[in-house]
């Protein structure tokens, strides 16, 4: 994987995507990224949090902008298996969330991008492309989900790191 840190700042929420500055109040950038698999550039990733501070169970936004084309359902799946990493994950618990994520998950082609959301509720909201994709109403769901970026257990630990803007 190919890491590289670039500090991005806006000058007012005018700049942020729609469903970042509806959802994350006081939005701004934490970090940015892009996540490479092997040699080929997948997504850049960008993190947002209130006043640009992430902290856990607060509001975040993650924007992910594909440089390649994904099907919605391998997005999905390769999502449960990195939250079968983070932690235990009951087997009933993992094929309702699989499917609620192979509902809302699109596919995707270069210049798409997919945004999650996690609500002061805990609840996970989905846009693509700024529209409303779905959302999972699950507290559990949304810290797991999150985690497969966010978490300490991450299977990408530099790209956590780029996120959550620590050097």
């Amino acid at each position: 994987m190919s890491i590289s840190l670039m500090s991005v700042s806006f000058a007012s929420n005018a700049a942020l995507p729609s469903p970042v500055s509806e959802s994350v109040p006081n939005a701004e950038v934490v970090g940015k990224d892009m996540f490479t698999y092997y040699l080929f550039d997948v997504y850049e990733a960008t993190l947002f949090a209130p006043k640009g501070e992430y902290e856990k169970g607060k509001p975040i936004a993650l924007t992910l902008k594909y440089q390649r084309s994904l099907d919605g359902k391998k997005i999905a799946e390769r999502s449960i298996d990195e939250m079968k990493k983070q932690a235990k994950l009951d087997s009933e618990k993992a094929k309702r969330w699989l499917q609620d994520m192979v509902d809302i998950f699109p596919d995707v082609k270069e210049g798409d991008v997919l945004t999650g959301v996690a609500t002061e509720e805990g609840n996970a909201l989905f846009y693509f492309n700024g529209e409303n994709a779905g959302e999972v109403k699950d507290p559990e769901f949304t810290q797991k989900f999150f985690d497969i970026w966010l978490g300490e257990n991450t299977s990408e630990p530099k790209f956590r790191k780029a996120l959550l803007g620590i050097k």
